[in-house]
């Protein structure tokens, strides 16, 4: 791979997220018996291209510059190589797969791959997740082929350092066009990267942070003194160990009228987004209460926003852009209130995504690190907190990440990062949505027979 020498600054947003992940599980069908289908060649040659010609720092390594900084070294003589590799599973992926009705019934079934289930039963150990503190790639990808089946499946995860979900749903893109165009040596990017970071610097110099009301909150929860940021603190964040995947994961899905019926019996004024997160903030609760026998004080409703709209940035651009808006909700009003008014609460602190907060977040990582640390103390479901963190992948181009050989049928994932979050999924196949739920099994037990839930949802797993 032939890449040129650079030194790229990291920003404070990206250096918070050293030890986490982007990933994806995609599955294509071979719908023609094309006997050159998702060719590992064709694939890897395309993931080198778009590195090599448009995202270099995807083999650079982390290092501290001279004045302290964050830093991602693109060495041509020591690349951080990606780990590409085809395997082959003796089973059928049918072997894998969830099945429900559609409710076209003109269609066929409507498939979800239970990742539980291929983890279990297929032989296959789970990647080492993208890390540099192992020396791993910050980029895994697996061709996974299935005995017997014309489907593939497309593992990938790379280090969260080096996107946000939309830089990376644009890069797996981007990828793909440039596998597309493999034949074609004059090809260029339809919509190529900004990777300069330093227009993120320069907006935020503009900016005058207030700080948001649940980094206040936080604070005030804290049973102890805030810990400062060290002054050293790049070379800390960098070595931050991977943070291990939360495997105990769930699916649920919705249908499209059973999740308009979401919005219409909640509040229909408000989106699809808000009124399944009042859903999900009433029935995790109720669940916690049963599993730890404890009322919590505090719930929490957390979505990650994007800054690139408010802040004029591209949005092409790569690097990591996305903030957290919380809502810190008593536990007795979520219980107790309508699902309007909850509405009406989520959405007075999460509609709140401006730039003058961002730039809060990003005061806090650099001066008051501890204040993530209470964040990851506080939001989770515990005897002492419920919480529903949820990102919004429905309209976020994923399947038309298209090799050559068309988009994928089915959208899932690997294990992810941190109890209580969950992301939602549009499926193709009926039009609905999977919400994929880090949710802890004995939690779930008392979910799965939630008759609140049960009117709009369907437990896949």
């Amino acid at each position: 791979m032939s890449v040129k020498a650079q030194e790229i600054e990291l920003g404070a947003v990206d250096m918070a997220t050293f030890g986490l992940n982007l990933d994806g599980v995609y599955i294509y069908k071979n719908v023609n018996t094309d006997s050159q289908f998702m060719s590992m060649e064709r694939i890897a040659s395309g993931f080198y291209k778009v590195v090599a010609d448009y995202y270099p720092m995807v083999v650079g390594r982390p290092s501290v510059s001279k004045n302290g900084k964050g830093v991602m070294i693109v060495d041509p003589d020591n690349l951080c190589m990606p780990d590409i590799a085809e395997l082959t599973v003796n089973h059928p992926a049918e072997a894998f797969f969830e099945t429900r009705d559609n409710i076209d019934k003109a269609k066929n079934t409507v498939k979800f791959f239970n990742l539980r289930k291929f983890y279990h039963d297929s032989g296959v150990s789970r990647p080492p997740q993208a890390t540099y503190n192992r020396d791993n790639a910050a980029a895994i990808v697996r061709v996974i082929r299935f005995a017997g089946s014309n489907y593939v499946a497309l593992y990938i995860s790379m280090s969260h350092v080096l996107f946000d979900g939309l830089g990376a749903t644009m890069f797996f893109n981007n990828w793909a066009e440039c596998t597309r165009n493999l034949d074609n040596p004059s090809h260029t990017l339809q919509n190529p990267p900004v990777n300069d970071r330093k227009i993120v610097t320069d907006y935020f110099d503009t900016v005058t942070a207030v700080e948001p009301p649940h980094t206040k909150h936080l604070k005030e929860q804290s049973t102890v003194s805030i810990m400062p940021t060290p002054d050293n603190f790049a070379p800390i964040l960098i070595a931050t160990p991977g943070n291990p995947a939360f495997e105990e994961q769930h699916l649920l899905h919705f249908t499209p009228d059973k999740l308009e019926q979401v919005r219409h019996d909640i509040d229909k004024a408000q989106t699809t987004n808000l009124t399944l997160a009042v859903l999900l903030s009433k029935v995790v609760l109720q669940a916690g209460i049963q599993a730890f026998n404890s009322m919590p004080k505090w719930s929490y409703v957390m979505f990650p926003y994007d800054c690139r709209k408010s802040a004029g940035i591209p949005t092409e651009y790569s690097g990591n852009l996305s903030f957290s808006a919380i809502a810190p909700l008593e536990s007795q009003a979520v219980l107790d209130g309508s699902g309007k008014e909850l509405a009406q609460a989520i959405k007075a602190h999460c509609s709140k995504t401006s730039g003058e907060y961002a730039k809060s977040t990003i005061d806090t990582i650099e001066n008051e690190i501890g204040v993530l640390f209470q964040a990851g103390a506080s939001l989770c479901n515990s005897a002492n907190s419920s919480y529903v963190g949820l990102t919004n992948l429905r309209y976020m181009p994923l399947y038309s990440i298209d090799f050559g050989y068309g988009g994928p049928e089915i959208l899932s994932c690997d294990y992810f990062t941190g109890e209580g979050m969950s992301r939602i999924y549009a499926n193709k196949q009926d039009g609905g949505i999977d919400l994929v739920m880090n949710i802890k099994d004995n939690l779930f037990e008392y979910l799965k027979t939630s008759e609140e839930l049960l009117k709009y949802a369907d437990v896949i797993f």
